[in-house]
């Protein structure tokens, strides 16, 4: 073979790399997924509603949720864009059509956010620190369900993901919960994938009388007035014992590491409180992270 031919050959090979070198993530788990795996560098657009970790948030920001800047994508010059579920698919189509290369990921489960973990890790060319990752979030989840084990009682947990219409949460956050000891009792609506399929009506709630309300309204503060001030609300133990707590979205509405480390931990400390009929001293999750000593990049 000439020299020229190699050469050549050489060239194709390089236009190719092994794995990607420019990632846009249109949704924060990815985001906060790859700088777990020291391939932050890889990175170079956003989700405006990045969070994790803060030094991600310099990166260009070229999506919401359902929408996203197509231009600017294009301009970062991408080899892959990255994604989640269906309400993103329009975005994911229209990339497409414009050469991009889309990996649009659907987890909605603890499992398939492990999962996700080690599919991004081996398209990244990081898969043993995927694989650590994974292990390290599977020990916490354990020490979580073995320090549940010995609570004095389940206590009946409501989580809010939304304020109106009434929206009950998704399956990731109602495992959360059970493993921290809770039980939720809307379980039977988790693993509807729409969120309209998880509205549930206040009245309801209220006849099932919850120990505690958890709630994340994303994007906005939860107001505890307007919680109690439900119709009928003024009946729920939750509410007449004064169990009202708020998490942020970031923490648990955010189907990546995060939800598996600081809002489990989170979640495990309200549920611990509730079960031996304490009451942690505010409803903010900013409290219950620096109780926790949790850093905000992890």
């Amino acid at each position: 073979m000439s020299d020229d031919v190699t050469g050549d050959l050489a060239r194709l090979l390089a236009e190719a790399p092994r794995s990607p070198r420019r990632v846009v993530c249109l949704t924060e788990e990815t985001t906060e997924t790859l700088y777990r795996l020291d391939a932050g560098d890889l990175v170079v657009g956003v989700s405006g509603y990045t969070v994790f970790p803060p030094e991600a948030r310099a990166k260009p920001k070229v999506s919401a949720f359902t929408t996203a800047r197509i231009d600017e994508i294009l301009s970062l010059r991408p080899d892959l864009v990255l994604g989640f579920s269906d309400l993103q698919a329009h975005i994911a189509r229209e990339l497409i059509q414009r050469g991009v290369a889309v990996l649009i990921f659907n987890q909605r489960s603890i499992a398939e956010i492990l999962q996700m973990v080690r599919v991004l890790g081996g398209i990244v060319d990081r898969t043993q620190q995927a694989h650590a990752i994974v292990d390290e979030l599977t020990t916490g989840l354990e020490q979580v369900a073995a320090a549940a084990a010995v609570l004095p009682r389940r206590p009946r947990v409501f989580l809010e993901e939304w304020n109106d219409p009434l929206i009950t949460g998704i399956r990731w956050w109602s495992e959360l919960v059970e493993i921290a000891g809770g039980t939720d009792i809307c379980a039977d609506r988790r693993d509807a994938r729409s969120a309209r399929q998880r509205v549930v009506e206040p009245e309801h709630i209220a006849e099932l009388n919850p120990d505690a309300v958890i709630a994340s309204w994303c994007g906005k503060k939860v107001s505890r007035r307007q919680i109690v001030e439900r119709p009928g609300w003024s009946r729920v133990a939750a509410v007449k014992e004064d169990q009202l707590y708020e998490i942020k979205s970031a923490y648990v509405l955010q189907p990546g590491p995060i939800a598996l480390s600081a809002g489990l931990r989170q979640v495990a400390r309200i549920i611990e409180a509730v079960s031996k009929r304490e009451r942690l001293p505010k409803m903010r999750s900013d409290d219950l992270r620096r109780a926790d000593g949790e850093q905000s990049n992890r």
